[in-house]
């Protein structure tokens, strides 16, 4: 574990207090972190030379945690852990475990973290606000030779595909065609709280040119399944309470209300992440659907 730094700058480390477990990395409460989130983690990474996560680099994942296992959630590079063991107990790469187990059965087939010459002529470009407002492309592809693939992000896809992954979760684990994909009992269990006391706290940013500091719905405490942040309050106009959310670094949100059989996804490909106009647009699709809907 990274106490922080010594008098001369270099890392103060500590054995962490506890083993890690699986629902830890599950529910971000491991300890691990992203650097755009955590200053010390950016200071940390400058000073080693280890890669960003985005390389897709194994020695990437060769960070220190920042709190002691299950005292603390922080958003970070839990999830590209839980990868890493579905391959080690799986015997197969990451791809291929989630494309015959997911995609294929949900037909998401334009989903991947390999870029296809039909989806690449179709792939939305990336774009940075700058500092008067204008938005201008930038280039921007994940690595499509990885050594591993990340858990926690790095897939290409469309809204109908992600539309078809939620569908899930609002009709007890199946597919649209019928086929059951996930049992009901696993579905239940992914929306319940599994933080206990702990709470979704707010990312503060270390990278403003990668995310401004992002909460959703301040003041509302917020909890965490297995896999989804979870809302405890209704939203007014919008979303009810216990519904499932995130989203992704570009600008991308997606939420799922089972108590109203309701779920969304929006896409804007930008960057910093949280980007107020995004944020607005984000909360006007969400409240127009709930006003069609009345």
């Amino acid at each position: 574990m990274l106490e922080g730094f010594d008098a001369k700058g270099e890392p103060k480390l500590r054995p962490a207090k506890g083993a890690i477990t699986l629902r830890q990395l599950m529910t971000h409460t491991a300890g691990f972190c992203y650097n755009m989130w955590n200053g010390d983690m950016a200071v940390y990474l400058d000073k080693t030379g280890i890669p960003a996560i985005t390389t897709c680099k194994n020695d990437a994942l060769k960070t220190p945690i920042m709190s002691d296992p299950g005292t603390r959630w922080e958003y970070g590079t839990n999830i590209d852990f839980v990868g890493k063991a579905i391959e080690a107990t799986s015997g197969k790469r990451l791809d291929a475990y989630l494309r015959d187990h997911l995609f294929a059965p949900l037909g998401m087939n334009d989903t991947s973290f390999k870029i296809s010459d039909a989806m690449r002529k179709r792939l939305v470009g990336m774009h940075a606000r700058g500092e008067d407002g204008s938005l201008a492309a930038i280039p921007f592809e994940l690595e499509q030779e990885p050594e591993f693939h990340m858990g926690g992000g790095g897939l290409y896809s469309t809204a109908g595909d992600y539309l078809a992954f939620e569908q899930v979760f609002l009709s007890q684990g199946r597919a649209a065609d019928g086929a059951q994909v996930l049992k009901p009992e696993t579905v239940a269990l992914m929306a319940q709280n599994a933080i206990g006391d702990l709470e979704v706290r707010l990312l503060r940013t270390a990278v403003p040119a990668s995310s401004n500091d992002a909460e959703f719905f301040p003041g509302m405490v917020k909890k965490w399944g297995l896999g989804f942040m979870i809302s405890t309050a209704p939203v007014a106009g919008g979303r009810s309470a216990g519904s499932l959310a995130w989203a992704g670094l570009a600008n991308t949100y997606f939420w799922i209300d089972p108590a109203n059989g309701v779920a969304g996804v929006i896409l804007m490909q930008l960057l910093p992440f949280a980007d107020a106009k995004a944020l607005a647009a984000f909360d006007g699709f969400e409240k127009a659907i709930y006003t069609a809907l009345a």
